[in-house]
């Protein structure tokens, strides 16, 4: 009996032991059931750091492109190489995922970057002997292509493994590099790379173009794999705003083209070279050497500055333009005047004419042809040196543009003494920038209206497609009249035509053209002036056509190393022919030739059939190219009230199958049209003219295949405006 008692009672002893732990451990559930805390930590909190991942979605940086769209400056996807050497990366050993054989991984790699296999092999040891996880190869394994991935790929080496990573990538090389500039990747203070602009636009719109990083955010399993289940909560990137310039790429080739071409042969010090659109102000091209091309840096050396606008020159017989427009403008100007040639004495200084001798006695109208030092100056007597300064002022010299970019520079006036005066108005003591006389001869080509010169058309936010820059031609108040202006003009024009000009070899073979050589003396660095005829600083302001100016070209060349039978004029010459002449033509511009073919204005022709107005046409002796020849026209282009030349082509739409026309030396304007009128794609390879078509002409085209049309000849590429159809109310816009 008393056995059974002490039984119950052990048997009580455990109940009450194990019912403790029980309710404790309840007690403990309920407890982290309610709180969420185990040990001072929240369980959600510690559960959310284990299974909840996040990525970074990357912003893209903001293109800079020209004014047809075509990129400048863009983000590219890129890799970064990386070797795994931790042991514990494999699971498998069949598929080992770190390096197993450093020699080998070495010679491998050194095969497909640039890094030689001893420096691979040692830099995989020493992460090796230090117990890293993985190691990288600095500059050499960053910014792979893809092909060059996909090589390296291919090769199985253990260990190997890459992130893709994006690059700013210059598609056009060394184009306007000083004005573009470069963006490289750099570390942030919050420890993170990010491309940051270093030079040019890239620098001076970093913060605009810089997007914002997105994120995605997920649940995943233990090995880092979205879970089913799992929402996916995603935060889209901002990308940066996209740049739009003035510039046109196809005048900017132009341009580099002949500059390249001048380099090599004279291997001047420098060159700087600027195209702008005459009635507007808008760069369409500008260049410099030495110059560099941005995706390498190759070439860039201590020289940052952007020639036309952060440095300053003494702008020669330039200058005179200004001088003869302050002498027309005050009504001291008188061409068939004579003076005596050679040398003019100012209380104890002497200048001479270029020649030194001079010609004898001239008229001023022949002294300004020759560049005569001594007519500007005998024209100062007659128009008061004060006044002149006034003017030079007015011209916007000594003051900045106001352009959208950096560090531009004001230049100085040379006024302090009458000497100073003298030398002034004839290009030499005043120091200018290239960006200043351009702005200055816009007056003169615009019948007196000058225009701020811009390189921003227009900033544009990607994301919501909003304008936050447009930017329109802005005037500035006018030194002279509009019959000054023209006057100057013809006098410009003459320096080309006539036998005693200086600017002869600035003739062009289609266009009328007009502008002032210069020849100044560079300064060294002791103040002194430098003397030889390749130690001179050679450039010419001109535009053309003559009688209704498009375009403005600056081309100064320093200290060419020209050949005893040749000029300071050739280099330039040749750099202002080329790109003038194809630009023109590129820009549709019709050659001086027009007047003697017969204009004829384009009526509205939609609603009427297309037979009626086509033997219309043809009767006026346009080339009409029909597409669809039934029923009544629902476009056409040009559009009505314009005028067009004898020969010139007229697109007519009407109804029916669309036949294929000949379109060999066709520009890529005209296929344009041709394209947006028919509706059948066209795909277009190369630029300037067409040279052959995948469909034969004469084919009826139902759109379902693409006509490639191979087009060649740099002398014309896309047009640099959208096209508006009679009858439609969009434009259409340019690829």
């Amino acid at each position: 009996m008393n056995k059974k008692v002490r039984f119950q009672w052990g048997a009580f002893l455990l109940f009450l032991f194990y019912g403790g732990l029980f309710f404790l451990l309840l007690g403990r559930f309920i407890y982290i059931q309610t709180t969420g805390i185990v040990n001072g930590e929240v369980l959600e909190q510690r559960a959310e750091e284990k299974y909840n991942r996040s990525q970074i979605l990357e912003a893209h940086r903001g293109t800079i492109q020209d004014r047809n769209g075509n990129v400048l400056a863009e983000d590219t996807l890129s890799y970064k190489i990386f070797a795994v050497l931790s042991e514990s990366a494999t699971v498998n050993a069949h598929d080992p995922r770190h390096v197993i054989d450093v020699q080998q991984t070495a010679e491998k790699l050194s095969a497909y970057i640039d890094m030689s296999a001893e420096d691979i092999a040692t830099r995989l040891q020493e992460g090796i002997d230090n117990e890293r996880y993985q190691v990288e190869f600095g500059a050499a394994g960053r910014n792979l292509s893809h092909q060059v991935m996909q090589k390296i790929r291919s090769q199985n080496i253990p260990g190997i493994q890459f992130d893709k990573d994006l690059k700013r990538h210059y598609p056009n090389g060394s184009f306007a590099s000083h004005l573009i500039g470069f963006a490289i990747k750099e570390e942030t203070e919050e420890k993170k790379e990010r491309l940051i602009g270093k030079m040019g636009l890239e620098r001076i719109y970093d913060k605009v173009m810089t997007g914002t990083p997105g994120m995605l955010e997920y649940q995943s399993d233990r090995r880092g794999f979205l879970l089913p289940s799992s929402d996916k909560l995603i935060t889209e990137p901002k990308n940066g705003a996209d740049i739009y310039l003035t510039n046109d790429r196809t005048i900017q080739n132009f341009l580099e083209e002949a500059v390249t071409d001048v380099q090599e042969q004279y291997e001047p010090e420098k060159v700087t070279a600027l195209v702008v659109k005459a009635d507007s102000g808008e760069i369409l091209a500008m260049t410099q050497r030495p110059t560099f091309d941005p995706n390498t840096r190759e070439g860039l050396t201590t020289n940052w500055l952007n020639e036309s606008v952060e440095n300053t020159i003494e702008p020669g017989s330039t200058m005179k333009i200004f001088t003869l427009a302050a002498a027309i403008e005050e009504g001291k100007w008188d061409p068939n005047a004579w003076y005596k040639s050679g040398s003019y004495r100012l209380l104890d200084r002497t200048i001479y004419d270029h020649n030194v001798v001079g010609w004898g006695s001239i008229t001023y109208l022949e002294g300004f042809q020759r560049s005569s030092n001594v007519a500007m100056a005998y024209l100062l007597e007659r128009l008061g040196d004060d006044v002149f300064i006034d003017y030079i002022k007015a011209f916007g010299f000594g003051e900045k543009t106001g352009i959208e970019l950096p560090n531009e520079a004001a230049g100085i006036i040379s006024d302090r003494y009458p000497i100073n005066r003298l030398t002034t108005a004839y290009g030499q003591g005043t120091t200018v920038t290239p960006l200043q006389l351009i702005q200055g001869m816009t007056a003169i080509a615009n019948e007196g209206t000058m225009y701020q010169p811009f390189i921003i058309d227009k900033v544009v936010d990607p994301n919501t497609g909003e304008n936050l820059l447009d930017h329109e031609p802005v005037s500035k108040p006018s030194p002279i009249s509009a019959a000054t202006a023209n006057h100057v003009k013809e006098i410009l024009a003459s320096t080309v035509t006539s036998e005693t000009g200086t600017a002869q070899k600035f003739k062009l073979d289609s266009y009328t053209s007009a502008g002032k050589t210069g020849t100044a003396q560079i300064p060294d660095t002791n103040g002194q002036y430098l003397w030889g005829r390749q130690l001179f600083l050679y450039s010419f302001l001109g535009m053309a056509p003559v009688e209704d100016p498009e375009l403005i070209v600056y081309v100064a060349v320093h200290k060419p190393k020209i050949e005893p039978t040749e000029v300071g004029s050739d280099p330039t010459s040749y750099i202002y022919k080329y790109v003038t002449e194809n630009a023109l033509k590129y820009l549709n511009i019709t050659p001086m030739d027009f007047t003697e073919r017969q204009q004829v204005e384009v009526g509205d022709y939609t609603n009427r059939p297309v037979a009626d107005v086509q033997s219309e046409l043809q009767a006026l002796g346009l080339e009409v190219i029909t597409l669809g020849a039934e029923g009544n026209i629902t476009s056409q282009y040009p559009h009505r009230d314009t005028k067009v030349v004898t020969g010139n082509k007229i697109f007519l739409r009407g109804s029916g199958a669309v036949t294929v026309p000949d379109m060999s030396g066709w520009s890529s304007r005209e296929v344009q049209v041709m394209e947006q009128l028919s509706g059948i794609p066209m795909e277009r390879t190369g630029s300037g003219f067409v040279v052959s078509q995948s469909v034969t002409a004469g084919t009826i085209a139902d759109g379902s295949v693409p006509i490639v049309v191979k087009l060649s000849s740099p002398e014309e590429a896309y047009t640099s405006e959208p096209i508006k159809m009679e009858g439609e109310s969009e434009p259409i816009e340019d690829e």
